[in-house]
Order: C-alpha cells, then structure tokens, then sequence
C-alpha cells in the first residue's frame, strides 16, 4: 500500500469519527456542532559538535468538538476516539454550554460559505526516510558549516524534521472535509569567534516536498556566513536614517499589518486600523493579493478552520486597504461577511508598480545609500492599538550603498502607520518559506537608538 493510499484510508476512518460524533452532540440535545481533527507523524534529529544529541518520533493528534445549544457553546476535546470516549467528550461540550452566556454572534460558518468539495492543493509529499538518512543530512550540514572558516568554533547545532499529517473538518450543516500534508525542514546555527567577540546565526529551509529543499551543504555554509558577517559588530549613535529590513525579516512589518485589520482586535476597537476600509495604508505602487489555492505552497488552503472556502482575495489595491481579515464571529459583532480568515491568512503576495520596483539585494543596497539594514529583530514592543513601533535590531551599516560593518545593540522606532506609508522600494529577492512573500523593504527614515 502507498503512502498516499495510507493516509486516504487513515482520512476516512476519522471522518467516519467525526460524523459519528456530530450525530451523538445532535442526540445529547445540541442544536449544532463542529469537529475538527488533526494527526501528525513524523522524525526529528539534532546533532550538535558531530554528535547526536536528539532524536525524536512524533505520532500524535486530537479531536476538538464545539457544541451550540440555545445561543450558548460549549466545547471539548480528546486524543481517545472510541465511541466512548467520544460520548464523555460530548457530553462535557454540552454541559460546558449550559453555563455559558447567551451570544447571538457565536455559532458555526454560514452554509452558503463553506467548501463541500474542496480542491487537491497538491500538499501532500512524503519522504521515506529512515533514522540513519536524517542524521546523516544533519550531519553533513553541520559538517560543512564547521570546516567553511577556522572562526567556526562552535555550534548549537543542525535539525532536520520531516512530517506528515491530515486535517478532518465536519459539522452539521453536512460539511465533512479533510487533506493531507507534508512539511519538512532543515536548519543549522553556528557560532563564530574572533577574539574576545562571539557571534550566533542560522540559516534554514522548509518545503512541502523533500528534494525541493535547499542542500544540507548549502545551509551549513550559509550559516557560517551569517554567523562570521556578524563578528566586529559595532554601536551607532542616536539618529534617524532610512532603513532597510532585510526579506527574511520584512514579512514582519506585514505581520503587524494582519494584526491591525483582524476583526477581533477590530470589533474590540484595540486597532489603529479601524474605520480603514478605502483608505491609503501603504504607498499606491504597493499591493497586496492572497492566493490561498497555490500548489504545494506552505501557506494554502482550500478551507478555514471553520470549514470557510477560501478565495483569491485582494487586501491592498494600490495602497488602498481593500478587506478586514474576519472570522464567523468577529464578521457577525461587525455585521459583516466571514473572509475565510479562521486560522490565519494563505500565500500574501506582493505587486508592485515600477516606482516601487527595487531590483534584487544589491539594487535595495544601492538604493538604500546609506542607512541601516535590519538582519534581526528582538522583543515585541509593538502596540497594534496605536500604532508605536519599538524593537531591538541587529544587522549591518551601510555606506553609498555598500555595507560598511555590522551593528548590534540598537533599537529602532517609528508608528507603524508612517513605516507603511514611508516604504519607498521592494526587491525582488523574495522569501518564498512564510505565508507572506516579500523581498526587502526599505523604508524612508526611522529613529534609530543606540550608546
């Protein structure tokens, strides 16, 4: 039996779980329910110094049940799927919902939303691989990260994971859904001396498809490379320049963005987004569309976590906001339509006019003259409320284009309302391993704190 067969059958067992527990909720007296399952199986090794130092086997899963009665919900979960543990699972959902307050907005997804028949996203990829071909690749990565310079003095190691899983969906409007998928990933960090200055890095790569990966030898070295770029870091001095944030790191910027349009921080008015809808939030060269049915990509999906189609979806339109990310519930408090946004948002892409076309990473550089460029991010000091942008940075000093040394210690500031509204370029060196898929950002000036 293939893999894929395997799994097919594995799919159709829990489904049959799922709709025999969905007809006890109806039986015990719900008046709906929903229930979702995920299993997920797979192998992760850690070497460290040429030693390995984690092997570790994943087999696990759980059933979610959430029962709606009288306007009340309630809900419950086990990993036991026998009709028994099924039945007690239930039982709790609905006696949770006896306790809980009337909410008119709570309830499942409307029918007229949901994907019945969903379409193969072609996510599902498997690698046989033993225990031995995994801490080899782990090894062979860390290897090569460790004889690329006699500064290389140290690791925190290389981890290769490879797992497979399946989601199932099903309520009682008569939606029973499920796919299966892969991920695997590879990653190594390594530390460099020079003196009295240590320096830590990584690199990594991810994919849905095993031999689509980037190589363990080409991880290896890159960690190396960014571990060693970072040695001699230096201080700067308070001042405001202009900025460039890195691909790896500017997805970021957009994570702030999603947080600001998200119908729960909307309807509890905590976004300085709110009331957004039509209005300029980026520079007009800039848009943003979703594509959540790519073919193998991380981000797809045909379907929510609440069983919500999902559509091609433009967000920004020439720097215009163009739609709210909701849920059932955050769309019902804001008398909306759910966007299919339960669980997150699928494959953010970005288009731009030539006036914010900036060409690959040394055009950014050039562009960029001089200013700072933000490898690396610390702290969380962003308030979505109103807007005030405050982390720790790292990264690297740039000169007339060419990067002069490499700089640590520091904090950048700004609102994120005049970070949106003040990029001025997007490269083409696009990090296709997120949901978000952006090359730099260079943005015009921001406050710059360091000795």
């Amino acid at each position: 039996m293939s893999d894929s067969e395997s799994i097919q059958m594995q799919i159709e067992h829990v489904k049959k779980r799922v709709n025999d527990a969905m007809t006890m909720a109806k039986t015990l007296g719900a008046d709906g329910a929903e229930v979702a399952m995920s299993r997920q199986q797979g192998l992760s090794v850690s070497t460290r110094m040429g030693e390995v130092e984690n092997v570790e086997f994943t087999n696990d899963g759980g059933l979610g049940i959430t029962v709606y009665k009288d306007g009340r919900k309630g809900s419950a979960s086990t990993a036991d799927l026998s009709e028994k543990a099924l039945k007690q699972a239930i039982e709790a959902a609905v006696n949770i919902a006896k306790y809980t307050s009337v909410d008119e907005c709570s309830g499942m997804a409307d029918k007229d939303r949901l994907a019945m028949a969903p379409e193969d996203l072609d996510l599902y990829h498997p690698k046989a691989l033993t225990t031995e071909q995994a801490i080899s690749l782990a090894k062979a990565c860390e290897d090569t990260a460790l004889g690329y310079d006699k500064r290389i003095t140290n690791s925190d190691g290389a981890t290769l994971a490879s797992f497979e899983g399946f989601k199932v969906y099903g309520n009682t409007h008569g939606q029973l859904v499920g796919y299966p998928s892969t991920r695997h990933s590879l990653s190594c960090v390594m530390i460099a001396n020079e003196g009295d200055d240590m320096q830590r890095d990584y690199a990594y790569t991810v994919s849905r498809e095993f031999d689509a990966m980037e190589s363990a030898a080409k991880i290896g070295q890159q960690a190396s490379i960014e571990a060693l770029s970072r040695l001699g870091a230096r201080k700067l001095s308070t001042t405001k320049v202009p900025v460039m944030f890195r691909a790896d790191i500017a997805n970021t910027l957009f994570g702030h963005f999603i947080a600001a349009i998200s119908g729960g921080n909307l309807y509890r008015k905590s976004s300085f987004l709110m009331d957004s809808i039509g209005k300029q939030v980026f520079p007009e060269f800039l848009s943003i569309s979703e594509r959540p049915h790519l073919k193998k990509a991380l981000a797809s999906s045909a379907f929510d976590a609440e069983g919500v189609a999902t559509v091609d979806r433009e967000i920004i339109t020439d720097g215009s906001l163009a739609t709210y990310l909701l849920t059932s519930y955050s769309a019902r408090k804001m008398g909306l339509k759910t966007t299919g946004h339960a669980g997150g948002i699928h494959n953010w892409q970005l288009g731009m006019k030539e006036s914010g076309q900036g060409g690959d990473f040394d055009a950014m550089l050039k562009t960029l003259g001089t200013g700072l460029l933000v490898t690396e991010l610390m702290g969380q000091g962003v308030n979505v409320v109103t807007g005030d942008y405050s982390r720790g940075a790292a990264g690297f000093w740039v000169e007339n284009g060419e990067i002069a040394y490499p700089v640590d210690e520091i904090t950048i500031a700004g609102k994120l309302q005049d970070i949106f509204s003040g990029i001025v370029a997007i490269g083409n060196d696009t990090d296709m391993r997120g949901s978000i898929r952006t090359g730099s950002i260079i943005v015009n000036e921001m406050q710059i704190a360091g000795s």
